[in-house]
């Protein structure tokens, strides 16, 4: 077992647990999108948070990870020619990264909003009765497709979204599944 596996195995736990933690910032929202496939597909573990307001570069959105592992997330980016703006520590209060997550118990049913989007759902049947939220064009689409559907049978918005309100509702999804299917 390599060094950095041995890391790995020990920060599976959720970052937030995790003393020194940075965050990674990037130009835009699709390199943010791309860094987190490739980290994540190299077996490190990240969070996508949203920025604290002292780091705001435009983007909304910066990868957290476990300050230890740096080093191999830079050269794993660095391979893919994957480069962040910044590479902050989180130092403070100040510098804490932000939650795009946002959960409402409504009694029978249950909202998760990730960013700009919202997933519903009905939680006796897991059945998505609404989704909502952002202004890109596969909104309505991917409405029609989920809607109805019991969350362990909808489709992945990631399998049928191809833009931001897409991969904001894929990670309202993940979430929704991790509170509703454990």
């Amino acid at each position: 077992m390599g060094f950095f596996s041995f890391l790995r195995e020990k920060t599976v736990s959720p970052v937030r647990e995790i003393k020194d933690r940075g965050i990674l910032v990037f130009e835009n929202t699709s390199e943010v999108i791309r860094a987190e496939n490739v980290l994540k597909n190299s077996g490190l573990w990240v969070r996508v948070m949203g920025p604290p307001p002292e780091i705001r570069t435009g983007c909304d959105l910066v990868i957290e990870f476990p300050l230890i592992e740096g080093l191999e997330i830079l050269r794993t980016l660095e391979g893919e020619n994957i480069f962040p703006l910044k590479v902050v520590p989180v130092s403070g209060p100040l510098l804490e990264p932000v939650s795009i997550f946002f959960t409402k118990d409504f009694g029978d049913f249950l909202m998760v909003r990730a960013a700009n989007m919202k997933i519903t759902v009905e939680k006796a049947t897991l059945t998505v009765v609404n989704i909502s939220g952002g202004g890109c064009p596969d909104v309505p689409y991917l409405a029609a497709e989920m809607v109805g559907k019991r969350l362990d049978e909808a489709p992945s918005p990631r399998s049928i979204g191809h833009t931001l309100c897409g991969y904001a509702l894929q990670l309202a999804y993940e979430e929704i599944q991790r509170k509703c299917l454990r």
